[in-house]
């Protein structure tokens, strides 16, 4: 089996090559990079890894790439990522994430290959949701509020319309928000755990600062998130579109109020205005069935375990 993994230097990726790696030892995985990024510290983390530096904003590097690998299955995770600052680059969100994406996709077309095509999407494309009474299904119009949602947005039609138009072998992932160990610090858990962590080693005040805590999110493990990568695969799902999700509503404050539990000292909590926004999503719950019935697949990993997970992380990382 050969693998092509787009954004191999991210957190998703780094997650799904372990994953795939325990389940098949043999396949045979190409990464495709961008940008500053330490090469060493990544083939150390994962070795054998054939990495390729390419640019999906530039067409003319893509096609010899998807030559050298010849990959039966795409993982397209290469992204702009961050809802904050696509605000400051919307131009560069949507030429990442909507254009690189169509480049991509261009390529596999003139090639004539036909991978599977996993693809990284996000439940920001559905924006404020007013009915919180049920969980989103993947039928919810999307109705983005951000440069980053609105790229994603662009993105995930392309997509569907890449395969309804040309028959491309697409498989649409939906994440709800996603955390464990490994996660950037701009992401609201992590900055939490982050900050807890400095505590503890006295590296920072004893203070959490923290914006708004009455959001209510579903958070998925990265470990089940990458499964559900794995298992979504299959050839007989090309043209399908799965939320990722657990199905359970968290209040921010309740990822607060359990951090702070695990906590080694006493941390005070600081409302921070800097960490408001106002493009904020109050309610975003997924509902996972498609998904598990398709696959199987079932969120495994309890909240409290990933946050504790994090925290670690955090703690080793600090101390390093």
């Amino acid at each position: 089996m050969r693998i092509l993994i787009t954004g191999i230097t991210g957190f998703v990726a780094s997650h799904l090559i372990a994953e795939l790696r325990t389940h098949d030892a043999t396949a045979d995985i190409w990464g495709l990079t961008w940008g500053e990024f330490d090469r060493q510290t990544l083939e150390n983390a994962a070795p054998g890894i054939h990495l390729i530096e390419g640019d999906l904003i530039d067409p003319g590097s893509i096609a010899p790439i998807l030559a050298r690998a010849q990959p039966d299955i795409i993982y397209h995770l290469a992204a702009a990522s961050s809802v904050a600052r696509s605000w400051d680059f919307a131009a560069r969100s949507l030429e990442i994430n909507a254009v690189g994406t169509a480049h991509l996709y261009e390529a596999i077309l003139r090639l004539g290959i036909d991978p599977v095509i996993v693809v990284s999407s996000t439940a920001e494309i559905y924006g404020r949701i007013t009915d919180t009474g049920a969980p989103i299904t993947e039928s919810t119009p999307l109705a983005p509020i951000s440069p980053y949602g609105t790229s994603k947005a662009a993105q995930d039609l392309l997509t569907e319309q890449f395969h309804t138009g040309r028959g491309m072998a697409t498989i649409r992932i939906r994440f709800f928000p996603l955390t464990g160990p490994g996660r950037p610090p701009h992401f609201v858990a992590s900055s939490f755990a982050r900050q807890i962590a400095r505590a503890e080693l006295g590296l920072d005040p004893p203070r959490l600062k923290v914006g708004n805590l009455d959001s209510v999110r579903d958070f998925t493990d990265i470990r089940d998130a990458v499964r559900a990568c794995r298992l979504a695969t299959d050839r007989r799902h090309a043209g399908e579109v799965f939320h990722v999700c657990t199905g359970r509503a968290v209040a921010i404050s309740e990822v607060v109020k359990l951090l702070l539990e695990m906590s080694e000292r006493e941390i005070s909590i600081e409302i921070d205005g800097n960490r408001f926004r106002r493009s904020d999503i109050p309610w975003l719950v997924g509902d996972p069935a498609r998904i598990e019935a398709a696959t199987g697949w079932r969120a495994e990993i309890p909240l409290k375990q990933t946050l504790n997970d994090l925290l670690n992380w955090w703690r080793e990382k600090e101390r390093s």
